[in-house]
């Protein structure tokens, strides 16, 4: 069973892995993917983990020095002498605004914005877009709750003009730190990538030492199995040659190729074969009585009423329905079988 799992887990790795291989056939990024393979030394993966939450803190770091320097460009803009109704949030009791949060779905202001920045507990900003945002919603609700005219509405645009000049030139600095993060997670997934294949193919060598050494075994307990077992008479071996000549072709060609598995020599897709039964090994006998006698017994379930059901050796025996089945491969094996066991019963016991 633990054999099993291991080859379903290794079989349906290779099965993904294929798939995302022919999702990626003829694009762009294909030939740089097999290019940094070459290039690459596989990894582990826990490794790869680890180098992983590395780049992630490094670029957290470097993330965190943006905010600080666009901090920076905020301070210059909330320093201008109308920036002064947007650095708290709208005192809409006080006011009277009653409508104000009909009109406004987020009210935002400088101060909220400079909590979130500086906050410690992993509720602030992640990037300097998210920051971008809410400056820009700072003084789209004063434009959008204030008419055009009035002075909070002026006020409001004069600054987000302001602010969108500052912002397009330090979004040069944003958009490097994003190229250069996207590069590196790519280049992460990549490393991960090739360490799993590299996990897997150590398995798969694993499993099939293994599934060698299993298989070893398998033989030397076959053996065992055979010595302790009672030898094979004529009669014995006689009864097998009658009892392929009931099996159906399909049944025939895998008996053949019980056969040929202990001797190599065997040609069991040949157009003619001379199975000489007698010349079987004691293990190879053993496989093909076990084999022909369940054969026969699902041929027994499956076969008209008419036919019966029954299969003891001696009603195996019986060769009446040979000719009955016209098929050419089948006839000429079960001609050789029988001429083989026909000459081995004349000889002296």
């Amino acid at each position: 069973s633990k054999l099993e799992e291991k080859v379903n887990e290794v079989e349906q790795f290779y099965t993904n892995l294929s798939k995302k291989q022919q999702q990626q056939t003829g694009s762009k990024g294909s030939s740089v993917v097999k290019e940094k393979e070459k290039e690459k030394q596989v990894l582990s993966i826990r490794k790869q983990q680890q180098d992983a939450s590395k780049r992630e803190a490094a670029a957290a770091k470097r993330m965190q020095e943006l905010m600080r320097q666009f901090g920076t460009v905020l301070k210059q803009l909330t320093l201008h002498k109308w920036a002064w109704p947007f650095m708290q949030p709208v005192d809409v009791k006080g006011l009277g605004l009653h409508d104000y949060f009909e009109v406004i779905d987020k009210p935002m202001d400088f101060s909220t914005i400079k909590n979130q920045m500086e906050a410690k507990d992993g509720t602030g900003y992640k990037n300097v877009r998210e920051i971008c945002a809410d400056v820009r919603l700072v003084f789209k609700n004063a434009m959008k709750y204030n008419e055009e005219r009035s002075d909070v509405h002026v006020m409001a645009k004069t600054l987000m003009d302001k602010f969108e000049e500052k912002w397009l030139q330090f979004l040069p600095k944003v958009t490097e730190e994003e190229r250069r993060r996207e590069e590196e997670e790519a280049e992460a997934q990549l490393d991960m990538q090739l360490a799993q294949e590299a996990a897997h193919a150590k398995i798969t060598r694993d499993l099939s030492n293994e599934l060698y050494e299993l298989e070893m075994h398998l033989d030397e307990l076959r053996e065992m199995v055979v010595q302790n077992c009672r030898k094979w008479s004529t009669e014995d071996k006689r009864k097998l040659g009658a009892a392929l000549t009931r099996l159906s072709p399909e049944d025939l060609t895998k008996a053949l190729e019980i056969v040929a598995q202990n001797n190599p020599e065997f040609q069991a897709t040949a157009e003619e074969v001379d199975l000489d039964i007698d010349a079987q090994s004691e293990s190879t006998l053993w496989r093909l009585k076990f084999f022909v006698r369940d054969a026969l017994e699902a041929q027994a379930k499956t076969a008209p009423a008419s036919t019966g059901g029954n299969t003891n050796d001696e009603k195996l025996v019986n060769n009446n329905n040979v000719t009955s089945n016209n098929n050419k491969r089948k006839r000429e094996i079960c001609d050789a079988i029988a001429k083989t066991a026909k000459k081995r019963s004349k000889k002296p016991s």
